[in-house]
């Protein structure tokens, strides 16, 4: 498909944009515009971020008025997500990530025993405007946040005329074609253990793909970013996730919610499909899931 395949680095990964029409100066300028303004909005590693000033203690504020849409849509998904797996997906995990050592300075060193993330309505109340906090809290929109990046790079490519695009943001892909004859894409599902192999392939026509493994940021002894906010402690039953989805801030959330609830309960909530990898090696994959499995 690609006449244009521009790569880059941005909030601390490799980004890919392939395109049917040539990228102009001024998209190429507006999507780096629109990656600062949501990461200085959304990073926890940033001390000069929107969301900083909800770990320095209880806070009632709405959004910045540029930041007020991706809020809706992330903290309504997080709810939705929270609900769905009892607690294990939050955007409240920060301080139980920092605690494991994957913290502002990437330290890699845990501060002491694993702490559970609170649970949301013990501390905090979203009511689509205004976020109330009753005590400081770290947010990590690391399950989603991603995939709502994603998502508005895309809204931005189509907004400057591209209909057949691909983004991918090292893992989290969405694609269309647009009015454009085109084959569907074909996306190997790398293997968690061995990334010179792979254990199927999706095929993805218009929509969104995510994945998730335990394999990327790890550190320590067995330690990673797939947390469970209701133990604080890393999952270790399931190693890697797809999920193929509308758009990629769902994909991108669901591919962390399956490390901890199956694919049916979390179908009751959302419109997706799956393939799990579990750590004794066996799969699992919704039925109608686009693609092949190799094992």
């Amino acid at each position: 498909m690609s006449e244009t395949t521009l790569r880059f680095e941005a909030i601390g990964t490799g980004w890919e944009l392939d395109t049917a029409l040539p990228l102009e100066p001024e998209t190429v300028e507006a999507v780096a515009a629109c990656i600062d303004r949501f990461d200085l909005t959304w990073s926890r590693f940033r001390d000069d971020a929107f969301i900083a000033r909800f770990a320095a203690g209880p806070v009632s504020t709405a959004f910045p008025d540029d930041a007020r849409e991706d809020a809706v849509a992330l903290l309504d998904t997080y709810r939705r997500l929270h609900d769905a797996t009892a607690g294990a997906v939050t955007p409240f995990i920060g301080t139980s990530l920092e605690r494991l050592g994957y913290d502002a300075s990437y330290s890699l060193v845990p501060q002491g025993p694993a702490v559970a993330a609170p649970h949301w309505d013990d501390v905090a109340r979203w009511d689509g405007e205004v976020l109330e906090t009753s005590l400081p809290l770290v947010i990590d929109i690391g399950a989603a946040g991603k995939g709502r990046l994603v998502d508005l790079v895309a809204d931005l490519l189509r907004s400057h005329g591209h209909e057949s695009f691909t983004v991918d943001a090292s893992g989290d892909l969405r694609h269309e074609h647009g009015s454009r004859a085109a084959d569907p894409l074909r996306i190997a599902l790398e293997h968690p253990y061995d990334p010179s192999k792979a254990i199927g392939v999706a095929t993805i026509d218009d929509g969104a793909l995510c994945a998730s493994a335990t394999n990327r940021r790890a550190w320590g002894d067995g330690l990673h970013h797939v947390i469970d906010g209701r133990t604080g402690e890393p999952t270790r039953t399931v190693a890697a996730t797809w999920v193929t989805a509308p758009d990629a801030m769902v994909a991108d959330g669901l591919a962390t919610a399956l490390f901890f609830t199956d694919h049916e309960t979390l179908a009751e909530a959302f419109t997706f499909e799956s393939v799990r990898m579990f750590t004794t090696g066996l799969t699992d994959r919704s039925v109608g899931f686009p693609g092949e499995l190799f094992t």
